[in-house]
């Protein structure tokens, strides 16, 4: 067998292009190159035929040519339009645009230099007919606009009329979104330029997301607000910024409604965040005594139950009893505390206290576990259980906080208030040094965790400061 120029040529450029598809570290370049593999070796075996006269062998040179111009032109633009160590196409020359510059030199080559008139008719020809059909055209037009436009691009998350899902693949043909319950959404480009396109991910990242809810006409709507606000701010999953919006939207039949707006990173979250918010609106209305009322269509009877049984309030009670604070007290005394100190439930990960936050209170646990800890870096210092309280020096003399409480999980606690214990220390001038002895112990202790040394013990003109001034805060002769 003679072996030709062309079948030199032809095995030449086959064997780079091998070499290629093994060095190529990119998989799309490595799958488009075995197309050119195999437009190559069609050329070799229709030149072999060609020199050894089988068939007509005008037109079989003729073919001949024509495909090693494809092999040579696909080879080419695979190699120049696609980033050879990123496995996916580039987002410049995606694969449809490439496959539409294929065809367009591939017409122009075998038309203007290899004069094949008659097989570059025949297959310009194959060509139009392959695209006449209206839908298929369609496609390709639509699918060349989304990618000049760029409207979306991989990766994005769009809702498309009805549907929403995330950009996987931008074909010819159809767009491929991925769906938030894991299917494949295939939308054809033809139909996708007919329906609106949101796109979730552009112009920046972040999304908003909204939340209504209902609230009864008794609570002033101010408070509803910062209600919501701290539920907000308790939502690991909202962004705090931007900030977070609370309208008043409507007065509805039975409530006034309210529509919390926040952003979120990741709109894939939307449903975790959406379930954060609520779940925290819900602990954040039911420590605050605001009421979601049920619809005035709906007729319904219950017995009403206090919030506190009398079984609460024994419980706390005994709760107060062993805390060296309330120790020294009576019995009637602890119980009457208990009665008039309000109740609390907090969601796991809430914050009760907040350090550099003012208050006037203290709080005992009752039910659950939370966790003390301290700024720059959020160390934790201490574990609450049970019985354990925190917050005594903000009731005592009214400074800020000292650290952050958090909850670990559903948390009750009882919050005594700077007034109602000034009562008690009223009836027991005695009280009050006993309290800044246990206090200045345990601010000691404190300060050894937030310092990681052993505690240092306070000086003995400490109680005596400390005693003066819980009795100028709580205003004690």
């Amino acid at each position: 067998m003679v072996l030709t120029s062309f079948i030199i040529a032809g095995g030449a450029l086959l064997a780079l292009t091998l070499a290629l598809l093994v060095a190529i570290p990119s998989q799309y370049i490595r799958g488009r190159l075995q197309f050119s593999v195999w437009l190559l070796l069609s050329f070799l075996v229709i030149e072999i035929a060609v020199t050894q006269a089988i068939g007509d062998v005008a037109v079989l040179a003729a073919l001949a040519r024509l495909v090693f111009v494809l092999a040579l032109i696909h080879l080419l633009i695979t190699l120049i339009a696609n980033p050879w160590r990123e496995h996916r196409a580039s987002e410049r020359f995606p694969a449809i645009v490439q496959d539409v510059i294929l065809i367009g030199l591939f017409t122009i080559v075998s038309t203007l230099l290899l004069k094949e008139q008659l097989l570059t008719t025949s297959a310009v020809g194959a060509v139009v007919v392959g695209f006449a059909l209206q839908d298929t055209l369609g496609n390709l037009f639509s699918g060349l606009a989304i990618q000049i436009e760029k409207p979306f691009r991989v990766g994005h998350w769009v809702a498309i009329g009805d549907r929403e899902g995330q950009v996987q693949e931008i074909t010819w043909r159809a767009t491929k979104l991925r769906t938030k319950a894991g299917q494949f959404l295939i939308f054809p480009n033809g139909l996708m330029s007919k329906e609106p396109i949101l796109n979730y991910s552009e112009p920046t990242i972040p999304t908003r997301l909204e939340i209504d809810v209902g609230v009864s006409y008794a609570t002033p709507p101010n408070e509803v607000k910062d209600a919501l606000m701290e539920a907000i701010q308790n939502a690991s999953l909202a962004l705090p910024s931007p900030s977070p919006f609370i309208s008043l939207h409507q007065f509805g039949d039975s409530s006034m409604n309210y529509r919390v707006q926040f952003w979120v990173g990741d709109y894939a979250l939307d449903v975790a965040a959406r379930d954060q918010v609520r779940t925290n609106i819900w602990y954040t209305f039911r420590r605050r005594n605001i009421e979601i009322p049920y619809p005035t269509q709906v007729q319904y009877t219950r017995d009403e139950q206090p919030l506190r049984s009398e079984g609460d309030i024994l419980l706390a009670a005994d709760r107060l009893a062993g805390i060296d604070l309330f120790a020294p007290l009576p019995p009637d005394a602890r119980l009457g505390l208990s009665r008039s100190a309000q109740e609390h439930i907090f969601a796991g990960g809430e914050s009760i206290v907040r350090e550099g936050a003012s208050g006037s209170s203290m709080y005992v646990v009752l039910k659950g576990r939370a966790r003390v800890v301290v700024e720059p870096n959020d160390q934790e210092v201490a574990v609450i259980e049970p019985g354990g309280f925190f917050g005594e020096m903000s009731m005592l003399t009214g400074e800020p906080r000292t650290a952050t409480v958090r909850a670990i999980d559903d948390v009750r606690v009882l919050e005594v208030l700077s007034e109602q214990f000034r009562e008690i220390a009223l009836e027991r001038p005695g009280l009050i040094e006993h309290i800044s002895l246990v206090v200045t112990a345990r601010r000691a202790e404190l300060d050894g965790a937030r310092a990681a040394a052993a505690a240092t013990s306070a000086s003995r003109h400490a109680p005596r400061t400390l005693f003066s001034r819980i009795q100028q805060f709580l205003r004690l002769p």
